[in-house]
């Protein structure tokens, strides 16, 4: 399914507030009034397609996620279908082999510039490490240390952030350490998380959303030694599968769009790539030959939000959140992950399964609907073991004698905001000054009627409220990236370990890649106490 659509006005919905704007930036939004050239719907026997109903849950508010359970549950409604025939194999990214020399191990990166097909049977310009499109795998092993040379052959600035990674400010990828074209950037540390799923892409003043849609992006597999690791599938590629879902928006041309000019442009299609290949009327395989598998869902979207769910309403077994594994196995129908997010999750299929990807548009314009997206054939014979009655402690905190602080998410015109100000350089951004050792719980709210994906960088941090709810299920795990709906807020607790520096920061921002590079980036800086 591709989809085409008219221009709306970012400047006039953004900058609506109140009940009234509310009401106007879903209309705008979610119904995606066309006229020529009329929007096109194909579906190709791919699952039920669901533009309309779907489109208005990006920016509706508070209002509407307190109905998102009912949502939800219609998504996966009426009659199950069966699984899909593939058409194709789903690609699985390259492991990147490291170089082994005494404690530490190497990689090697390029980014690069290419080509590769976005839009079905188009070329388009495109940005890749070590490749034309998006990068290999990495695979760290929690108490090593790595090393990672990485080259600039893009003609621009560029940074790789390590996104989830908890590392020293100065290796964190952020903007101050940009390297130009023809330089290498050679950042270095011991990793410090335990088993989890990150990903790497650039970070730049300003360019994140051009370069990170053009294919600069890839996952980064965290391994430790725990029980729970040696009990779950880690064959990568066989039952280990890595799954990095991008809906991007391009004209006819294949011009791959990530301003707010480019996507106000007549005519575009928002096409679905699931591990670089087009699923927009595609339903890729993948055969699994052990009973359970194990996926790894990041969304490398700029903006949209992708909800995964199976074509029969059965359930996925999640086993992570952005920052490792969950306290317990969660049943779940669903799994929704907001720009920058990742989830980890098992199947132990008997019989054929198709996954569906359900697409909400997430800014101004953008994709919606429903892809059938990979059939996972059953081929295993083996019976595999119950999972751990317990997957990870996770010891919830205690916030009553936390420093407590505001993050205000705004906007002024096409600028975004934290704060009050427009992060948009080093020196106009705000300053959020803590020390070594602090525990702190913070209130983000958003002032605005928009989408917003809150991202901090360097510790993860535990939900404490959302909308004024506690968090319930997978909610009480641990994350780097969640959702904050227009008018609503998180309060969100963390605790600064390990790392202090009096010259390099830290970033918070917005995960929507257009909203970053509009200014909604504040720094960070943890100095000794």
């Amino acid at each position: 399914m591709t989809h085409s659509t008219d221009p709306a006005s970012e400047a006039g919905r953004e900058t609506d507030t109140g009940d009234s704007g509310h009401r106007k930036a879903r209309a705008a939004k979610g119904e995606h009034t066309t006229s020529a050239p009329a929007k096109t719907e194909h579906t190709k026997g791919r699952g039920l397609h669901r533009r309309r109903f779907l489109g208005g849950m990006a920016g509706a508010g508070v209002a509407a996620v307190a109905g998102a359970g009912a949502t939800f549950s219609l998504l996966s409604g009426g009659a199950p279908d069966k699984a899909s025939a593939a058409d194709a194999t789903l690609t699985i990214p390259d492991l990147l082999e490291g170089t082994t020399s005494g404690s530490t191990t190497t990689f090697t990166l390029e980014a690069r510039t290419g080509t590769a097909e976005v839009l079905s049977g188009v070329t388009s310009d495109t940005m890749g490490y070590n490749q034309s499109f998006l990068g290999p795998t990495l695979k760290w092993t929690d108490g090593d240390t790595v090393l990672l040379n990485i080259t600039n052959s893009l003609g621009a600035d560029t940074t790789v952030h390590f996104h989830g990674a908890h590392v020293p400010a100065k290796m964190d990828g952020g903007p101050q350490v940009a390297f130009s074209d023809g330089t290498t950037w050679a950042p270095t540390f011991t990793v410090k998380d335990d088993a989890k799923t990150l990903w790497y892409h650039p970070h730049a003043l300003g360019t994140t959303a051009e370069q990170a849609v053009h294919g600069l992006a890839g996952m980064i597999i965290v391994e430790d030694a725990s029980d729970t690791s040696a009990a779950l599938p880690s064959d990568y590629g066989v039952d280990d599968v890595p799954l990095i879902f991008q809906c991007l928006a391009t004209d006819s041309a294949g011009d791959i769009k990530y301003d707010l000019a480019g996507y106000l442009t007549n005519g575009l299609s928002y096409p679905l790539l699931l591990n670089g290949t087009n699923v927009d009327s595609t339903t890729l395989g993948f055969t699994a030959t052990k009973t359970r598998t194990r996926f790894r869902a990041l969304n490398a979207s700029p903006s949209d939000i992708i909800t995964i769910q199976r074509s029969d309403g059965g359930t996925l077994t999640q086993i992570a959140s952005d920052q490792g594994y969950l306290a317990t196995a969660a049943e779940v129908d669903s799994i929704r992950l907001v720009a920058g997010a990742r989830a980890e999750f098992v199947l132990d299929l008997t019989a054929d399964a198709t996954l569906q990807a359900v697409i909400t548009t997430g800014w101004v314009r953008g994709g919606s609907g429903t892809y059938d997206v990979l059939t996972v054939t059953a081929n295993g014979t083996d019976t595999p073991d119950d999972l751990p009655s317990t997957l990870n402690t996770i010891d919830r905190y205690d916030t009553s004698d936390f420093t407590a602080r505001t993050i205000t998410l705004g906007q002024s015109g096409t600028k975004m905001l934290i704060n009050g100000s427009a992060g948009t350089s080093m020196s106009s951004m705000a300053m959020i000054s803590t020390t070594l050792g602090a525990k702190e719980i913070w209130t983000i709210k958003n002032s605005t009627q928009l989408e917003h994906s809150f991202h901090l960088h360097d510790v993860p941090y535990q939900l404490i409220s959302i909308n004024g709810a506690a968090p319930t299920g997978v909610q009480l795990g641990w994350y780097d990236t969640y959702e904050v709906v227009g008018g609503g807020s998180i309060q969100v607790a963390m605790e600064f370990t390990d790392f202090a520096d009096d010259t390099y920061m830290y970033m918070l921002h917005c995960h929507l890649l257009q909203h970053e590079d509009e200014g909604m980036m504040a720094a960070l800086m943890v100095t000794d106490s």
